[in-house]
């Protein structure tokens, strides 16, 4: 984490005209020894779970309205929201849909806008366990996305949901536009993600016990 957060800092210092091109994101998993044949990326899993695309006037609509609730990512003023929506895609999931599996590779976030999404754990015993049932303004997978590591489980959608999805191209385009905005969801992101981590960790030890 502080690797990605000390390289979107000197892209930061070096300001847009300087920054070239950025490809810390989509070759990340490579870095890790990740064969590309491996990896999940968002495109394939919305057509495999028949998607449909959400018009970016109501999927940026509603991301601005829940995150200007949000704790943490109420930090981003509506000016910030407004132009990280771009590198945002936009969809509709129907119900019983695996959108992120346990276990695989996947270069994505998604963040949900309406409905609900279930977030299970298969234990190496076998035992299923349910760690949550997602509220909009939930964010999922981007632990992956920021450490390039396997999916910690998998969420599928309990009701037909709205998404918005970012990818690892997406944060590469961003750490180039706007570096700064870069820095800020990335910090935004790495916060709401040590909260959560600290809930599943505190529901793991209690059902082990």
């Amino acid at each position: 984490m502080k690797g990605i957060l000390g390289l979107l800092r000197a892209r930061s210092a070096r300001g847009r005209q300087e920054a070239g091109e950025s490809a810390f994101f989509t070759t990340a998993f490579a870095g890790q020894g990740v064969d590309e044949s491996q990896l999940i990326p968002w495109e394939a899993r919305a057509a495999e779970v028949g998607a449909k695309r959400l018009p970016k006037s109501r999927g940026g609509k509603l991301l601005q309205s829940l995150w200007s609730k949000d704790r943490y990512m109420s930090h981003l003023d509506q000016s910030a929201i407004e132009r990280v929506e771009r590198f945002f895609e936009f969809a509709t999931v129907q119900p019983n849909r695996d959108v992120i599996r346990q276990d695989e590779y996947g270069n994505f976030m998604v963040v949900l806008l309406t409905g609900t999404i279930a977030v299970d754990r298969l234990q190496p015993w076998g035992e299923q366990l349910r760690l949550a049932e997602t509220r909009p303004g939930d964010i999922l997978g981007e632990m992956s996305l920021l450490d390039s590591g396997i999916r910690f489980s998998s969420c599928t959608t309990l009701t037909e949901c709205e998404l918005a999805a970012l990818n690892a191209e997406a944060m590469d385009e961003m750490m180039v536009e706007d570096p700064e905005l870069a820095a800020s969801l990335v910090a935004l992101l790495a916060r709401k993600l040590a909260q959560r981590l600290r809930v599943v960790s505190a529901r793991l030890s209690d059902h082990q016990g």
